[in-house]
């Protein structure tokens, strides 16, 4: 009778800080993830499911000659065999191996719906087909010449590839990606033959550092095509680091049309960039108004990328034009350079382009170390073998009476004529229709034939340089394959230096059109179409209880500054104004005022300097450039003390020398500009000095010119004072009454 264990599953609990039992099976995991998922190893450049899917595909023969086979084969096969994970990653990993624009040297040659560079994904796998490319041969050439390790698969009933032998340098040539824990790789794909070079290059010369292996390789090589726009320096700086980027450009031209009309064509687009997506973008630009001078774009593309791109006139500058596209598109991107791969201890490392070359290529010398002993062995088992067929042949008649008349004629040919087990097991296992291939002068001829290659081998291993040599003229050949002269091998990525994409002016962003903007009392605003006449602006409809405060022509390409009694100023844009057919709305709306006192000033962003005053008389100068504002919350400029609010900001003129400053108390003041510091926030310095009251105005003029005040009434008439000296005081002063005629509102307009 069968005992049933009744033992408590608790007791196999231990007792565990957390902590430790949590780093101690993440560090697991995160090690799994780094070594057998995430990262490529620098000597093959595959993940194991790359490797495993190449290595499936190979054992169901599914080489370039042969015809192709259900994708659904190979993944059940992979998932059952050598990779348990789900069948639909497995899946997508086989076909970005067969998509062209993908990978630059596909590896899988994929028949039916692989997904196309739109963004659309493949037709599921049962109804698609695949086999392996020439490069995939290429990549697992001495996979039966133990040139590499083999390994039980996840149940132990099959073996698998540690890693692929073969000659093509896949890392670089087509790159790789993945995400690990705590780390990550980008490597951009690079040219076959460039890199093939570079390699020759290190076979000779191994303490070769970057620059001499950037002689041969100039930059990456997208299946895509492009344009790598960064400076010589950059691109050699990220490839001396192992990490850094590239930024990467559609390749554009014009094609002219008649009556002088143009429209840019967009042939290559960069790497990794969803065709479908970008279009989408740039037709967001036309939409929202953001790229005013871009009337249209059209999807004529086929089996070739095309994208036109139409202008709004044809006097449109078509550099301006692509300018704007690549700062506001994906027609630019940077493509990240992290050169993290496992190493040949399968330990993860960043390395350097030379680097990374350096060890491919170290391992190459041990693929050929290890082919040329396989072969070795396999020409000591065969001359063994021949040896024996010889002494057959030289003794047939006694050979065939020894099995003729023996009951276990192996021992005694053994005996007889000295043979070794193997050799007395191939005689008896010989045809009978093999005997006539007896022939001693053929089988010493082979025998010949080994003993040489034998030799050859030898020497090979024996000398260094001979396996320089080896390897370079094995390299050769793979170069003819892959050289620049044929289709696939062809550089597609031009590398031309360029400036990064101008900021587009404004005028080229918005529509230039004339406005009028007014502001009310209570603080709405809108924008009239055109120049209207601002006398008549009080006939303009507001809300019951308002009325105009500020009113000026502008155009929808200005910026406008509003700054309030707090000393925070505000930027707002012109063509963002609500338009001027009802009342408007808010300001508060479009920034935020509240609670930062009423406003005090609202004109078009210029260049040259601002006049800053709070009502304390206390003020400095600043450039206008200084309080253009970024963002709702505005930029604090002044800083007045308690109880002293912001009360004027005026425009300073090229050439003004001197400043005039009024308070309520009917006192003008005038001194040299000179003395008002210049600042880019703070409270500034004392302009005028008050016993009551406050500041009530202030401007800036020609001295020698005089000083000019607008007289009351409708006559529009001015009145200038030439002689101020009796006016003239250090700054800070208190003053003295104005000159007769000056306004009783104490203003000077």
């Amino acid at each position: 009778m069968a005992i049933t264990d009744f033992s408590d599953p608790f007791d196999a609990i231990v007792d565990a800080p957390f902590d430790s039992a949590l780093s101690e099976r993440y560090l697991i995991y995160a090690m799994s993830t780094i070594t057998a998922r995430s990262l490529p190893d620098v000597r093959d450049g595959l993940k194991p499911v790359h490797r495993r899917l190449l290595w499936a595909m190979r054992l169901l023969r599914l080489d370039p000659a042969s015809g192709y086979k259900k994708c659904a084969r190979v993944v059940g096969d992979v998932i059952g065999k050598y990779h348990p994970h789900g069948d639909q990653s497995v899946y997508d990993a086989m076909v970005r191996l067969a998509q062209t624009f993908a990978l630059r040297y596909p590896l899988v040659d994929g028949q039916g719906n692989f997904g196309n560079i739109d963004g659309d994904n493949a037709a599921a796998y049962r109804y698609t087909e695949a086999r392996l490319t020439q490069v995939a041969i290429d990549l697992m050439a001495g996979l039966d010449e133990d040139a590499v390790d083999y390994r039980p698969t996840y149940n132990g009933e099959e073996q698998e590839p540690e890693l692929f032998p073969g000659l093509f340098p896949n890392l670089l040539a087509n790159g790789a990606s993945g995400i690990a824990v705590g780390m990550a790789t980008s490597i951009p794909p690079h040219n076959a033959a460039e890199l093939i070079d570079a390699a020759v290059m290190l076979i000779d010369r191994p303490d070769a550092d970057d620059a001499q292996v950037m002689d041969h390789v100039k930059g990456p090589d997208f299946p895509t095509g492009g344009i790598v726009v960064d400076p010589p320096a950059a691109i050699a700086e990220s490839y001396a680091s192992g990490r850094g980027g590239f930024r990467v450009r559609a390749r554009w031209t014009i094609e002219r049309e008649k009556g002088g009309g143009w429209q840019a064509v967009v042939g290559e687009i960069p790497y990794g960039v969803q065709k479908g997506k970008l279009i989408e973008q740039i037709a967001a630009l036309i939409n929202d108004r953001k790229l005013p001078i871009l009337a249209d774009v059209r999807d004529e593309s086929d089996a070739e990328v095309r994208i036109a791109l139409e202008p709004r006139s044809r006097a449109v500058d078509a550099q301006i034009l692509m300018d704007g596209l690549f700062r506001l598109t994906d027609l630019e991107v940077r493509v990240p350079l992290n050169l993290n791969v496992l190493d040949k201890d399968r330990t993860p490392r960043v390395m350097s382009l030379a680097g990374a070359l350096k060890a491919w290529v170290a391992h190459q010398f041990v693929v050929l170390q290890r082919r040329s002993r396989h072969r070795l062995d396999k020409i000591a088992d065969r001359i063994e073998l021949l040896d024996g067929y010889i002494v057959a042949y030289l003794n047939l008649d006694r050979v065939i009476a020894i099995i003729r008349a023996e009951d276990e004629p192996k021992p005694v040919l053994m005996a007889e004529f000295a043979l070794t087990d193997r050799q007395a097991e191939a005689i008896l296992n010989m045809r009978l229709r093999s005997l006539r291939k007896l022939e001693e002068m053929e089988l010493r001829q082979e025998r010949d034939r080994l003993e040489k290659e034998q030799a050859e081998l030898e020497a090979l291993l024996a000398s260094e340089a001979r396996q320089r040599t080896r390897l370079k003229r094995d390299l050769a050949k793979l170069r003819h394959r892959y050289g620049p002269e044929t289709a696939l091998g062809a550089r597609r990525t031009t590398i031309e230096e360029a400036a990064p994409a101008r900021i587009l002016p404004l005028e080229a962003m918005i529509d230039r059109e004339p406005i009028t903007v007014i502001l009310s009392q209570r603080g709405w605003i809108r924008a009239m179409k055109g120049h209207v006449d601002l006398a008549a602006t009080d006939a303009t409809r507001f809300r019951e209880g308002d009325g105009p405060r500020f009113a000026f022509h502008a155009h929808t390409t200005d910026k406008l500054v509003l700054a309030t009694e707090s000393g925070r100023f505000f930027t707002l844009g012109a063509d963002k104004l609500p338009g001027g057919r009802g009342f408007g709305e808010p300001v508060g709306a479009m920034v935020d005022i509240d609670g930062e006192g009423g406003i005090v000033a609202l004109s078009k962003a210029g260049g040259g300097r601002l006049l800053v005053a709070a009502s304390d008389g206390r003020g400095f100068l600043v450039r206008a450039a200084d309080v253009i504002a970024e963002t709702r919350k505005g930029k604090q400029v002044m800083n007045p003390r308690t109880g002293a609010k912001l009360k004027l900001v005026r425009p300073v003129n090229d050439g003004d020398d001197y400043l005039a400053v009024i308070g309520d108390n009917r006192k003008l003041v005038v001194f040299p500009l000179s003395e008002v510091a210049e600042l880019t926030r703070g409270q500034g310095v004392q302009l005028q000095r008050y016993r009551e009251g406050g500041l009530s105005d202030a401007r800036s003029f020609v001295f020698a010119e005089g000083l000019s005040w607008t007289m009351g009434g409708d006559s529009g008439r001015t009145r200038s004072e030439s002689d101020l000296s009796p006016w003239r005081a250090a700054r800070g002063a208190a003053g003295r009454m104005p000159p007769n005629g000056f306004p009783r509102n104490n203003r000077f307009d």
